[in-house]
């Protein structure tokens, strides 16, 4: 599903350009794109996974 931004009236090419770059934001646009840049196995996947969250429970303490 492309990401399509119209020109309201009145709107400048900066402000058209900033409301399309929060869209890819929100999207994820991007973080998926750097996410797929390399195969990562099933079982690499997992150990990342247990790594953040292993990371995530030593921060919140």
């Amino acid at each position: 599903m492309p990401l399509k931004v119209n020109r309201r009236e009145g709107e400048t090419e900066d402000s058209l350009l900033r409301r399309f770059q929060r869209m890819v934001q929100m999207d994820g646009v991007l973080r998926e794109a750097k996410s797929r840049r390399h195969f990562v196995s099933k079982r690499e996947a997992a150990r990342l996974k247990a790594k953040k969250n292993a990371r995530r429970r030593r921060m919140g303490k």
